[in-house]
């Protein structure tokens, strides 16, 4: 027990950023071995099997954990650490290695993409205390519960996602397939009506064109839909978009990137610790970039829940 809580424990997802994971792994062994950085790994076979394999390696010993994979791999880690009844999930450091497509939960957190980069994070050690959130949805009727690192999104984000992950069960690939897959989800998508209260407090009840709920910036590969969100504030921050025509959309869509998207009159921003919201159709929601269930939602904040290891770039920002 003594010399596995030391290790690491390397959960490596190889099909994670269209096979990067798989096909890299070698010259990631490699640069854990150079710096001799003591660890096992295990690799995922399906869907959710990080969840089962974070928490055999907890029940073995291990506090440590990498990811090598994207942000759907580190939700599966994150939901494995608070599923697990052996240690209380603030006790377990965990790391990425990111080989994914959209990596947005590492962008926050300044992990070099370079897998050297990485690899010295990793050695180095240097850590925080991240918020988490706590969700609840449903699916078949059925209330569940999932835990998230960095962003959900409802309305048309949830639609893009819905695409996007058809297309890559469907085996396609590429850098471009997110955009496809937001041109795909437009050119139908219509506004629902959500209801959304904050702390207790209806803040909106009208037609949505979409939402975007955090406690991380950045979602959909770098966008940057929750400018003023902070990883360790104990809030969660939250973005409505309401109801827009199609040409407004287009022309502003390049606000979703640069940081600007709360100048635009037709969105608000709120904060809060207990966010609930509604829909009077069945409206979809995705979680860290992962399709979930259905309406009605409510999102917890757990403050400083778990510890993660971040870059040097972070610590510069962030001192």
């Amino acid at each position: 027990m003594s010399e596995t809580k030391k290790a690491w424990m390397i959960i490596v997802n190889p099909k994670a950023g269209m096979g990067y994971g798989l096909r890299d792994w070698p010259v990631i062994c490699n640069g854990l071995f150079e710096r001799n950085i003591e660890f096992s790994c295990v690799f995922t076979e399906r869907k959710f099997h990080a969840v089962e394999l974070t928490i055999e390696a907890i029940r073995t010993g291990y506090r440590n954990i990498v990811i090598v994979g994207g942000d759907g791999t580190v939700n599966e880690v994150v939901n494995g650490m608070f599923m697990q009844q052996f240690c209380k999930p603030d006790e377990i450091t965990i790391a990425v290695i990111p080989v994914g497509t959209g990596n947005d939960w590492v962008r926050m957190l300044g992990i070099p993409k370079t897998y050297t980069g990485a690899v010295n994070a990793i050695e180095a050690r240097k850590t925080i205390m991240q918020d988490i959130s706590k969700i609840t949805f449903y699916e078949t009727r059925v209330k569940h519960t999932r835990y998230m690192a960095n962003v959900a999104g409802i309305g048309f984000d949830a639609s893009v996602n819905r695409v996007f992950n058809r297309l890559k069960d469907d085996g396609r690939t590429g850098k471009f397939l997110y955009y496809w897959s937001v041109l795909r989800a437009f050119l139908p998508y219509r506004a629902k009506h959500f209801t959304v209260r904050v702390d207790g407090k209806q803040v909106f009840s009208k037609n949505l064109f979409s939402g975007t709920i955090g406690v991380g910036k950045y979602n959909g590969g770098g966008m940057l839909q929750l400018p003023n969100a902070v990883f360790n504030d104990g809030l969660l921050d939250l973005t409505l978009i309401r109801k827009l025509s199609k040409y407004r959309v287009v022309v502003n869509f390049k606000r979703l990137y640069n940081g600007t998207l709360y100048l635009l009159n037709k969105v608000t921003a709120y904060q809060g610790k207990y966010i609930e919201i509604e829909s009077e159709v069945d409206s979809p929601i995705e979680i860290d970039g992962e399709a979930c269930g259905y309406a009605p939602f409510t999102f917890e904040i757990l403050p400083q829940a778990i510890k993660v290891v971040v870059g040097e770039q972070f610590l510069m920002k962030n001192v």
